[in-house]
């Protein structure tokens, strides 16, 4: 299958060091806000659409490379020689890929609920797990983060693997970003990453190679990626910082936006060279 290049949508805010910011599955450029809006005070930050995500609209099958050759296009359409890149679940695995396929480019990774080797432990899913979710899912759009909602159906349906927190901020992330990004998200996308898990996915073996400073940020409770193996690959990697957070999962930085913030800016902080401030 040849490669075809897909025009990325891409969400662009602030001036200065560039941050390349990798959404996870289902997922689009939009969410994640949480980051862009923050880290755009002092950096500018480049949030895309992954192709057959979001707006980034792409007809016929594609791969998992196809993604890092629509980045490697992105950072030569917008001359972007060196960046950080900070990625979400399958945002961090494509940041890692493009650490390995550009080092000289790629000056330090933020990973979060992600791994080189992605393993979880999801239960199995019943009818009446589908039932409360779609319910709370459609109370959540019409009015988000409304607690009866929460407390009736949102801590009885799948919600409950996703976060730990069952607050109306995190609520309201969910209603903000989640749906829109479920119903965009083709089924190539999702054939894309379910081939490549499936073929065993693994790149543990060639995180030695990875030369640039990095932080892994887990949930504890997190069933879709789990926080052992975000840890694995933190052990994998050179030069890497890691934390868990406890009463969190796959969807942290909707739970405790605050203190993942802090904790990143934090580590900036502690790594100029990165920035070069």
């Amino acid at each position: 299958m040849s490669y075809r290049p897909a025009n990325l949508k891409t969400y662009i805010q602030g001036q200065g060091f560039p941050i390349l910011c990798l959404h996870g599955h289902p997922g689009s450029g939009l969410s994640m806000s949480v980051f862009t809006n923050h880290l755009s005070t002092r950096f500018q930050t480049i949030a895309p659409d992954l192709r057959g995500y979001g707006k980034s609209r792409f007809h016929g099958n594609f791969n998992m490379r196809d993604h890092l050759a629509d980045l490697e296009n992105l950072l030569e359409q917008y001359q972007i020689q060196k960046c950080l890149v900070l990625g979400w679940s399958l945002g961090g695995i494509l940041a890692m890929e493009l650490a390995l396929q550009l080092p000289e480019r790629i000056a330090g990774l933020v990973l979060i609920a992600t791994s080189a080797k992605p393993r979880g432990n999801h239960p199995p899913i019943s009818l009446r797990d589908n039932i409360y979710t779609g319910i709370a899912g459609i109370c959540n759009l019409i009015k988000p983060g409304w607690q009866w909602n929460i407390d009736t159906f949102g801590k009885k349906s799948l919600f409950r693997y996703l976060i730990q927190q069952h607050t109306p901020s995190t609520y309201k992330y969910i209603a903000a970003y989640a749906v829109s990004a479920y119903l965009q998200t083709s089924s190539s996308a999702t054939n894309a990453l379910f081939t490549a898990i499936r073929s065993g996915y693994n790149r543990l073996p060639d995180l030695h190679q990875i030369q640039c400073p990095s932080l892994v940020l887990a949930g504890a409770e997190d069933r879709h990626i789990t926080a052992s193996s975000s840890l694995e690959t933190s052990r994998h990697l050179k030069s890497c910082d890691w934390k868990c957070y406890q009463n969190t999962a796959h969807l942290l930085p909707w739970e405790i936006p605050e203190l993942l913030l802090n904790d990143i800016d934090q580590w900036l902080v502690e790594h100029p060279e990165i920035t070069g401030f």
